[in-house]
């Protein structure tokens, strides 16, 4: 089956007033902390949801290298901030450091996607620049665009399993980037015998994946063997991730957050009844 994608997050609860997901049975294994908001859109959508989160936040193994990083916070031309997470745990050490927003106004703030912008929101700052597209090279030409980057310094917080492609495209364009651990994603297999007899039984139609972590930690708890469900990635990494580990994708977001990942379900799934 090809993929099918999404023209944009416009349409991220229905097409109209009908359910495209009435009498189908979703697995959504993002944190359980952060997934209200999209198991509501599911459930709103006609789904019946199962959470099954397959990773839990948690502090980094080395959390004075997040704590150094604050203190010497003032050396930075540039944050990059590229999740959620990463914002909260940053706003909390600086805290911790008793310190508010308004003490680091001269640093300028770069967000990957709307909810880490929004993150910023809640925290009193603001993102000044949110690249379009959400993947590493987009953001080294947005930032490269906005300002010199050669003997930039940047501070990147973010998870400690995170790739390397990005601190390493903006040290190639000259940059001095400090990386540090905020958080790090640990498995979470605690349903993990109820969604494999689910699955056994071809009970599940869809499984949603928003991350890479989460791919590779529900293969870890489950396998590969999915019967028939379908598989929705919200991007080309995760997908890529999923399609290694010997997951099939059906369906992938072209916006690469969780309302286009619900926009490209939507689409999927109202273009199959219609």
């Amino acid at each position: 089956m090809t993929i099918d994608q999404a023209g944009g997050a416009e349409s991220s609860l229905t097409l109209g007033t009908k359910q495209p997901l009435a009498g189908r049975r979703v697995i959504v294994t993002r944190p359980r902390a952060q997934a209200a908001e999209f198991v509501n859109t599911l459930e709103m959508s006609g789904a019946e949801v199962i959470e099954f989160p397959t990773i839990r936040i948690t502090n980094p193994d080395k959390p004075e290298e997040l704590h150094a990083a604050v203190q010497g916070v003032d050396g930075f031309d540039w944050i990059v901030f590229t999740s959620v997470n990463g914002v909260e745990r940053f706003w909390r050490e600086l805290r911790r450091a008793g310190r508010e927003t308004e003490s680091i106004a001269g640093i300028s703030f770069c967000a990957i996607g709307p909810a880490t912008a929004a993150a910023i929101g809640r925290e009193g700052g603001v993102a000044e620049l949110m690249p379009d597209e959400y993947v590493a090279e987009a953001v080294v030409e947005a930032l490269s665009a906005r300002s010199e980057l050669r003997g930039a310094r940047i501070l990147l917080p973010r998870a400690a399993e995170a790739r390397s492609v990005l601190p390493d495209s903006l040290r190639e364009r000259g940059a001095e980037v400090v990386e540090v651990a905020a958080y790090q994603s640990v498995p979470d297999a605690a349903e993990a015998d109820r969604v494999r007899a689910l699955l056994d039984r071809s009970m599940v139609d869809l499984i949603t994946f928003t991350a890479s972590s989460t791919v590779r930690n529900f293969v870890h708890a489950v396998g590969v063997d999915i019967g028939d469900a379908l598989v929705a990635s919200i991007g080309p990494i995760t997908t890529a991730t999923a399609r290694d580990a010997g997951l099939p994708v059906q369906i992938e977001a072209t916006e690469y957050t969780v309302p286009g990942l619900m926009a490209a379900i939507t689409r999927h799934y109202a273009g199959a009844s219609g």
